[in-house]
């Protein structure tokens, strides 16, 4: 039985697609390492909890074929935020991060300046007084 669980895993892993923008932070990837950890003898693996297993299985395989999606579809493709799903999976890639090298350091470097004139700022007003 647990051979049965085993592929049916494996093949939701084949399924489950992978967003290479994400890199180390994709769900697909975490997925397929937890799926590796979990089956560590393959087919041959011993479940302690099957019930838990199965579950598990089904809630993945709702997610994975958009069952809540279709049963809850949404009247707009936008947040409350009011940011497109193409707006929000830009900032989440992480790819402004790394075409922006020069204004993120720009950024970085005025940021130190204003937080280490902070902490200096504070004793000196409070020992004027």
């Amino acid at each position: 039985m647990s051979a049965t669980r085993y592929r049916r895993f494996l093949k939701l892993c084949e399924e489950w697609p992978r967003d290479e923008t994400k890199k180390g932070r994709d769900l697909g990837t975490f997925l397929r390492q937890r799926v590796a950890a979990a089956f560590r003898e393959g087919e041959n693996t011993q479940i302690s909890d099957p019930e838990k297993c199965d579950q598990m299985y089904e809630s993945l395989a709702s997610i994975n074929g958009n069952v809540y999606r279709q049963r809850f579809p949404r009247v707009r493709d936008t947040s409350f935020t009011g940011v497109t799903v193409e707006e929000c999976k830009v900032l989440l890639s992480g790819s402004l991060q790394q075409t922006d090298e020069e204004k993120k350091g720009l950024w970085k470097t005025l940021m130190e300046r204003f937080s280490s004139k902070a902490p200096e700022d504070g004793p000196e007003k409070s020992a004027e007084k």
